[in-house]
C-alpha cells in the first residue's frame, strides 16, 4: 500500500484522475440517491392519485360497488397488485364479509393502515348519497412498483457513469502524452546534443519548465563549448614549441657527442613524440567532440579499412604482426569519412600496440539481419571486465600496461560511435592460448 500511495503521491497524472474520478463517482451517487429518491415519491404519489380518479369514477357515475364476495373469488393475474373497492361500514352496523376490514370512522383522504399484519394505502371519499367508499391497495405493491419505476432511472448513471470514468482517465493520459514524448526524446538524446527543446504540443502550463530547461542546457553547452575550444587552443600552442623542440634534437643528433648524451638525447626524443601524439589525440578528441558541421554522406566501410591497414602497416611490419581481414563484406554507412577513418585507426592502432612481437590481429566485416558489424581481435593481454568500462574513459589505462600511450583512444572511439548511432563492446577472447580482446562495433542498419 505504501508504494501505491507514494505512487500516486508522485504522479501528477495519477492525482489528477483519481480526483476526477472520484468526485465523479461522488456526484454520481449523489445524483442517484436524489434520483431514485425522486422517483420513487413520484410513483407513490401517481398511485394514490389513481386511487383518487378510481374513487372519483365511482362517485362521479355512480358505480355499483362489487360484493365482498366478489372481490375475493375474482381472479386476477397478479393478487398482489390488485385494487380493492369497497364501501365502508356505517358506524353501529356490524361490517359485511369485506375483502378488508376496515373500522367506520376513517376520515376522507389518504392514509396508511395496518389491517392483518400487511400494510396498505387507503382512500376514502364520501360520495353524494352520504356513504363512504374506500379504494386501498397494498404497500408493498405499491413499494415494488415505485422501486422498479426508480431502477430504470438511476439505470443510465449505472452505466454512464464507468464509461464517463474511463473517457476521463484516457483524456487525462491524452493530456500527458506530449509530456510523456518529451521525456522520451530528452531520454534518447546523446550526451552531445544539447540543442533546446521544441514540443509545440506542451501545454502552456508546462511551457516555463521547458524555457528553464532550454536555458540550463544552452548554459552547459557554452561551458563544454569553452572548455573543449580550451583544450584544443592549449594543443595547437604547445605544437609549435614541442616541433621547434623535435627539429633541435634533430640537430643535435648530429653533432659529436658522448654515448651517455646519444642516450640521453634519445630519451629526450622519445618523450617529446609522445607528447606530439598525445596533442595529436587532445585534438582529435576536441574535434570529435564537435557537433557536425555538415550533414552525414554515405561512407563504404571496406574502403575506409582498407585505408587504415594501408597506413598503420608499417606499425604491423616493424613488430611482426600478421594482421588481414578475414570476411571483407562491405557496407554504406551514414557517417563523417573522416571520423569513420579515425574511428577504424583508432581501433587497429590500439590492437596493434598492445599485441606483442609475432602476434596476430584479425578483422572482420559481416553484414547480417540488417545490421553491419565490425571485430577487431588480438592476441594481446586483454582487458579485466571491471575495467571495460572505464577505458572509455579520457586519460584511462590499465595499470600493468607497458605501452606507451595517451589514454584517449577508446574514449575518441566511443564519441564518434555516438554520435553515429553505434555501439562499441569490449570482450576477452574465449579459448585463446595468448589471451586476447575482442572489440565489437556495430554500426546498426547498412546499405549494400
Amino acid at each position: 500500500m505504501d508504494g501505491i500511495e507514494g505512487k500516486v503521491g508522485r504522479s501528477l497524472q495519477l492525482r489528477l484522475s483519481v480526483w476526477l474520478c472520484g468526485v465523479i463517482l461522488l456526484v454520481a451517487v449523489a445524483g442517484g440517491i436524489f434520483s431514485f429518491v425522486s422517483a420513487f415519491r413520484e410513483a407513490n404519489e401517481l398511485q394514490d392519485d389513481q386511487l383518487r380518479q378510481i374513487a372519483a369514477l365511482v362517485g362521479h357515475h355512480a358505480l355499483p360497488l362489487p360484493a365482498a364476495a366478489a372481490q375475493k373469488a375474482e381472479p386476477v393475474s397478479d393478487a398482489d397488485s390488485r385494487v380493492i373497492v369497497q364501501p365502508l361500514p356505517r358506524p353501529g352496523k356490524p361490517p359485511d364479509h369485506a375483502a378488508l376490514a376496515l373500522p367506520s370512522h376513517l376520515p376522507d383522504g389518504v392514509q396508511t393502515l395496518a389491517i392483518d399484519g400487511e400494510t396498505w394505502r387507503v382512500f376514502v371519499k364520501t360520495l353524494a348519497r352520504g356513504s363512504q367508499v374506500a379504494i386501498a391497495q397494498q404497500t408493498a405493491v405499491r413499494d415494488e412498483i415505485a422501486s422498479d419505476s426508480a431502477l430504470h432511472t438511476i439505470t443510465p448513471f449505472a452505466v454512464l457513469v464507468p464509461v464517463l470514468l474511463l473517457v476521463v482517465g484516457l483524456l487525462v493520459k491524452e493530456m500527458f502524452l506530449p509530456v510523456k514524448m518529451l521525456a522520451s526524446e530528452l531520454d534518447r538524446r546523446s550526451h552531445q546534443d544539447l540543442g533546446a527543446l521544441r514540443h509545440p504540443t506542451l501545454p502552456s502550463e508546462i511551457m516555463p519548465f521547458v524555457v528553464a530547461i532550454n536555458r540550463l542546457l544552452a548554459r552547459v553547452e557554452n561551458a563544454v563549448a569553452l572548455q573543449r575550444r580550451f583544450v584544443a587552443n592549449a594543443a595547437h600552442e604547445l605544437r609549435s614549441p614541442l616541433t621547434a623542440l623535435s627539429l633541435q634534437a634533430e640537430r643535435l643528433e648530429a653533432t659529436e657527442m658522448s654515448d651517455l648524451a646519444r642516450e640521453r638525447l634519445g630519451t629526450l626524443r622519445s618523450g617529446i613524440q609522445r607528447a606530439r601524439a598525445l596533442l595529436d589525440q587532445l585534438l582529435t578528441l576536441a574535434r570529435v567532440q564537435e557537433a557536425p558541421a555538415v550533414e552525414n554522406s554515405s561512407v563504404s566501410l571496406r574502403r575506409t579499412l582498407r585505408q587504415v591497414l594501408e597506413d598503420l602497416m608499417p606499425l604491423a611490419t616493424s613488430k611482426a604482426i600478421d594482421i588481414g581481414v578475414l570476411e571483407d563484406a562491405d557496407a554504406e554507412l551514414r557517417a563523417s569519412e573522416i571520423d569513420l577513418y579515425t574511428l577504424l585507426k583508432n581501433l587497429v592502432d590500439n590492437a596493434l600496440r598492445y599485441t606483442p612481437e609475432g602476434g596476430r590481429v584479425d578483422l572482420s566485416v559481416l553484414t547480417a539481419n540488417g545490421q553491419t558489424i565490425l571485430k577487431v581481435e588480438d592476441t594481446g593481454p586483454g582487458i579485466a571486465a571491471d575495467e571495460r568500462e572505464r577505458v572509455f574513459d579520457p586519460f584511462y589505462r590499465v595499470l600493468g600496461s607497458k605501452e606507451t600511450g595517451s589514454g584517449l583512444g577508446l574514449s575518441i572511439v566511443r564519441t564518434i560511435a555516438d554520435r553515429i548511432g553505434a555501439t562499441v563492446a569490449l570482450e576477452n577472447i574465449d579459448g585463446a592460448l595468448s589471451g586476447g580482446l575482442r572489440v565489437i562495433v556495430n554500426f546498426g542498419e547498412f546499405r549494400q
